[in-house]
């Protein structure tokens, strides 16, 4: 009996003892599975940040390596603006007295020339200026001769001074309104010397003050022009200049002769040189701005363009070195920005950098600071890469 115990106690001990080998063995085998993964996992989100690129990718796809180097960047003042030329290239054409229009023949954009006749307009009363002028011309050498008798009549005290002041006046007054009709006739492009009974007329010419372009007809045939009424506008576009407005906080870095990056609306991958020409002093009260004046450094460009035409515009102002790389090394992804580092002859390695400044292909790195001075980076095609 006794020994019966003592078998039994046995196979319980020995039963226990199976029973925590067992347990030890899955406490381990669920370990080492969790080591496992978790090491299956670091290696994973290794290799999202490594890319292997071999040697045929890196030549067919025409791809270059580069280090950080010191670039000039400038202080850029943003502008708006527009095409415009100097007042005295501008003329808006009216009559100087009134009448209807009796031929006219131009189109907007036709090419004009100092001198050259726009319209022509009629009225009756054109006559009876011609009428007076020839009458107080006819008069006047009377008048003069009269004048002068009586003069020498009064200095040898024959005459009275009353007719002389009589005479006097006479001359006077008839001299003032024949030069005012001149006058008045020089204004209707009626020759004065050349005016007489038989070429008086009903019909004036307008001409053109300068040389350029009709940009607006407002006058058609038949038409009744008031003297205040603009019947055509003359442009001549060959000193077009570059018309900008800045806020009145840039106006003390703005100077004479910086230079300015000129944009076109619908092309903006084009750039246009030029330099600031004149700062206005006086700030708008309405919309706070300055006006800048610019001419452009290529003269040549000036025909491509026509006044009016909306610009996009850069004043570069101050100039200062920073450590960048090409803006091509650079990728943006949800406002962060990477570039591949090389790590060895195959492997390059995403890293995240803080920019700056961007100007001609470079950007800025504020964390320079943070790679080896020889570090090279892929600096063609990493875009691509990056964002895939």
């Amino acid at each position: 009996m006794k020994n019966t115990v003592n078998n039994f106690t046995n196979l319980k001990i020995l039963t226990s003892i199976l029973l925590l080998l067992m347990l030890t063995l899955a406490s381990c085998n669920s370990k080492g599975k969790t080591e496992a993964a978790n090491t299956e996992t670091t290696i994973e989100n290794t290799d999202q940040e490594v890319i292997t690129i071999t040697e045929n990718q890196f030549r067919s796809g025409k791809m270059e390596l580069g280090k950080i180097s010191m670039q000039k960047f400038n202080t850029v003042v943003k502008a708006n603006g527009m095409f415009a030329v100097p007042p005295q290239n501008q003329a808006d054409v009216s009559a100087y007295f009134a009448g209807y229009v009796k031929e006219i023949n131009l189109l907007p954009g036709n090419a004009v020339k100092q001198g050259q006749v726009l319209f022509t307009i009629e009225n009756p009363e054109y006559v009876q200026v011609q009428q007076d002028f020839l009458e107080a011309q006819g008069r006047l050498s009377y008048l003069k001769s009269d004048y002068e008798r009586q003069k020498e009549l009064m200095t040898d005290n024959v005459t009275s001074k009353k007719v002389f002041l009589k005479a006097e006046s006479d001359y006077t007054v008839t001299m003032a309104q024949y030069q005012s009709l001149k006058k008045r006739l020089s204004l209707m492009n009626i020759n004065p010397n050349t005016l007489t009974g038989e070429n008086i007329r009903s019909v004036i010419s307008v001409t053109s003050p300068l040389s350029g372009y009709a940009t607006s007809v407002n006058a058609s045939k038949g038409m009744y022009l008031n003297p205040s009424d603009i019947a055509v506008t003359v442009t001549n576009t060959d000193d077009l200049h570059i018309e900008l407005k800045i806020f009145e906080k840039d106006l003390p870095i703005v100077k004479v002769g910086q230079q300015i990056n000129v944009r076109l609306q619908n092309d903006t991958d084009k750039v246009y040189k030029g330099v600031v020409h004149l700062v206005n002093k006086t700030i708008n009260a309405q919309d706070r701005t300055v006006n800048i004046h610019g001419d452009l450094a290529n003269e040549e460009e000036v025909k491509l363009f026509a006044p009016g035409m909306y610009i996009e515009a850069e004043i570069l102002t101050t100039t200062a070195e920073h450590p960048a790389l090409p803006s091509e090394a650079v990728a943006n992804i949800d406002n962060d920005f990477f570039v591949l580092v090389k790590e060895d002859s195959t492997n390059f390695k995403r890293v995240l950098v803080k920019i700056g400044a961007t100007n001609n292909g470079f950007t800025q790195i504020l964390n320079a600071a943070d790679f080896e001075p020889n570090m090279e980076f892929l600096t063609k095609g990493a875009f691509n890469l990056i964002t895939e």
